[in-house]
């Protein structure tokens, strides 16, 4: 089903439990190359992405077991380093399985990854990472081939705190011979999950949570049953869904430590925002505030829910000011939120003037990214009339049943 049908105009009531990360998913999948034995990662979100890096770990020869509380993966076989063309264009996060298969065949061959394109995203930092671990890189017809016949620890400082670099260089660091030092690594959750994963296979890891992580390279890693926290990126789409629709809703099992950024945006906008140990509660405006939201890494408030804020701030009560700090073209559902009814003025690649109205109406619009997907529906939510979203795949690449999950709030939403 690639499109999804939105009736709007319903505030939304009720609650709702947040699925597990995709973002921290994805790595720790990748991580269990490393371990040799089965482990076992309980509340994975049930996803393409998903679904995809286990076709990847399969065709690497992981025995991988989808169960009803999580997924069980045995790489003991695993006994080479190239990657299936087709899974990997389609994937940015099959970027992560570089630091993982170094470290397990001390060579991958592997297509340049793709994924959403929200700008140009290249793999320079990840190269510079590896490179002082010892790795060499090559081109070969088209492809990129990476071996390191000693892997080894290193002094590593990144210039940005690159998300995906950081992962690769724990990810290699793990199983390189001596202690890494990674200077300027990125301070995201799913690094944190990542390390405590590891932690529990038996890596050492010092300085988690902050910009300097000493990796001790060397040791056995084991197998482990660990569970994923929920998705921060999904609980502040459904946030600022009600924010935008209307109405009152509980994120059950939200992670309120991860979202702080999140939350104070929402209280700005004019929403009141209550936790609890049932996770987070927000109470929408009769009309958003207007605000000036600059992206930034975390803890700073995340790009990924940049265009979820951007499409409510469209019917909001004055002018917002989106700035975009992390990616320089992610501003792609602009056209598709005019076409609504939308008051927007993109100044330059990274900053856009939102003038609310006072509705939104009804269209048939097309997602071309993840996140702005998401926005999209949500912008139907807020919509009098019918909405129709089309290229839905994008969507279903990180939200397990974004339909589902808002008829549970009320909304009037189905895949067509």
């Amino acid at each position: 089903m690639d499109s999804i049908r939105i009736q709007g105009g319903i505030a939304l009531q009720g609650k709702v439990r947040i699925q597990g990360s995709k973002n921290a998913s994805l790595p720790i999948l990748a991580a269990t190359l490393l371990v040799g034995e089965r482990s076992f990662i309980r509340n994975c979100p049930r996803i393409a992405d998903v679904h995809s890096m286990v076709s990847l770990l399969k065709s690497l020869g992981c025995s991988v077991c989808w169960q009803e509380t999580g997924i069980a993966i045995d790489s003991s076989k695993v006994r080479r380093g190239e990657m299936p063309e087709d899974a990997v264009t389609g994937m940015r996060s099959s970027l992560c399985l570089l630091g993982a298969l170094i470290g397990r065949c001390s060579e991958v061959v592997m297509e340049h990854p793709g994924g959403c394109v929200i700008g140009e995203r290249p793999i320079d930092l990840h190269l510079y990472a590896l490179g002082q671990m010892g790795v060499e890189f090559a081109e070969e017809s088209g492809r990129l081939r990476a071996e390191a016949s000693r892997l080894h620890g290193a002094y590593i400082r990144l210039p940005f705190p690159s998300v995906g670099a950081t992962e690769n260089v724990i990810l290699a660091g793990v199983m390189a011979e001596g202690d890494t030092v990674l200077e300027g690594a990125a301070l995201e959750p799913e690094i944190l999950t990542l390390c405590r994963f590891l932690e529990n296979c038996g890596a050492c890891i010092e300085g988690v949570g902050t910009g300097r992580l000493v990796i001790r390279g060397g040791r056995r890693l084991y197998g482990t049953d660990f569970t994923v926290p929920a998705d921060r990126i999904v609980a502040g789409t459904y946030l600022f869904g009600c924010m935008g629709a209307g109405g009152c809703v509980l994120l059950e099992q939200a992670p309120i430590e991860e979202m702080y950024a999140v939350m104070d945006l929402a209280v700005q906008m004019g929403g009141k925002v209550y936790t609890s140990p049932e996770g987070i509660c927000v109470q929408a405006p009769v009309r958003p505030d207007p605000v000036r939201v600059s992206t930034k890494p975390y803890p700073g408030f995340p790009t990924d829910l940049q265009s979820v804020v951007l499409a409510v701030e469209t019917v909001g009560r004055g002018c917002s000011y989106i700035e975009e700090g992390i990616f320089e073209n992610r501003f792609r559902i602009l056209g598709d939120l005019c076409k609504m009814g939308a008051q927007l003025r993109q100044r330059d690649s990274r900053n856009v003037t939102v003038r609310g109205v006072a509705s939104l109406h009804g269209a048939c619009v097309e997602a071309k990214e993840l996140r702005g997907g998401a926005a999209l529906v949500v912008a139907g939510l807020m919509a009098q009339g019918e909405t129709f979203v089309r290229g839905c795949a994008y969507i279903y690449r990180g939200y397990e049943n974004i339909c589902r999950d808002f008829r549970e709030l009320g909304a009037r939403v189905t895949s067509v």
